[in-house]
């Protein structure tokens, strides 16, 4: 009995755990309870007769023996998904399924999803939106496109698209435009500042960049995503910061201004390839997103 398999749900519930280190984000990944994954790994533990994590503060931590089936679990599961990817797909005629957050998606890949098909005709691209829960090394995914700062993870073939840049970005509509567009960057510490939970550091690296102190800054409204920030700055409801790809239509069009300009970050847009995936589509890809952000840059 010894010698039998354990039960593979339960295998499957802990390699989640322990890749993710949480049991709530394998429960989260595996789209079942956080009791579920619980039970599961509680199976595992009797099946082998050892324990596979043990508390650690609030959370939890890996025993010897789950670091030495965690290695085992991840290379295999990671095997079992390459094999079933290549059985399923057929490159000729398979779409390439790219991820990217639906901010990115609404306001900078749908606009030039024309001229994507008109330059790249042969190029299936499949688009799928979500904010920070898309991972490239699951099944169902090709590619990421993705504002992340270095370093890459060793397990992508990382295509870096462009530097990020970000700034302030307002409405002639706003209120306080006329007051605002001649001021110094020092003006917006008396504006409640739009922002947004997803990325809490963006006002505080541009104010450092600035020369003003980041604790200065006053908040106002925030928004769960970009997208809808960005949709409250064109209202005329305040004073929001944007990577500058993001504006760039709302620019060209006076929806919105820019009055100081967009400074660079450590960050940059990135193509992520899982190297056990790679094919001539993504590289092709990424030679199509290099141009059309330097074209509109320029």
């Amino acid at each position: 009995m010894a010698q039998d398999l354990p039960p593979l749900n339960a295998v499957r519930a802990f390699e989640a755990a322990a890749r993710l280190n949480s049991v709530s984000l394998a429960a989260e990944a595996l789209h079942v309870t956080h009791g579920a994954v619980s039970r599961q790994i509680k199976v595992l533990e009797e099946h082998l007769g050892v324990a596979l994590f043990v508390k650690d503060g609030r959370g939890i931590k890996l025993t010897d023996a789950g670091v030495r089936l965690r290695d085992a679990s991840s290379d295999a599961f990671d095997r079992l998904r390459a094999v079933c990817a290549e059985l399923g797909r057929d490159v000729g005629e398979a779409p390439f399924v790219l991820g990217c957050s639906g901010s990115l998606l609404a306001r900078w890949f749908i606009p030039r999803l024309g001229r994507l098909k008109a330059d790249l005709p042969e190029l299936r691209l499949h688009l799928s939106a979500g904010e920070g829960d898309l991972d490239p090394r699951r099944p169902g995914l090709d590619a990421l496109l993705v504002y992340a700062e270095p370093p890459w993870p060793a397990d992508m073939q990382v295509h870096v698209l462009a530097e990020e840049r970000i700034g302030p970005v307002l409405s002639p509509h706003f209120a306080g435009f006329e007051r605002l567009r001649g001021a110094p960057a020092k003006a917006l510490l008396e504006e409640a500042l739009l922002h947004t939970t997803s990325r809490p550091q963006a006002w505080p690296t541009w104010a450092g960049q600035q020369g003003l102190d980041p604790a200065a800054l006053k908040y106002g409204q925030a928004f769960e995503h970009l997208y809808y920030l960005l949709e409250a700055a064109v209202a005329g409801l305040g004073v929001a910061i944007a990577p500058q790809p993001l504006v760039a239509d709302d620019l060209r069009a006076g929806r919105l201004t820019a009055p100081w300009g967009f400074s660079p970050t450590s960050a940059a847009l990135a193509l992520w390839v899982p190297r056990r995936a790679a094919d001539g589509r993504a590289e092709q890809l990424a030679d199509w997103l290099r141009r059309e952000l330097q074209r509109q840059a320029g």
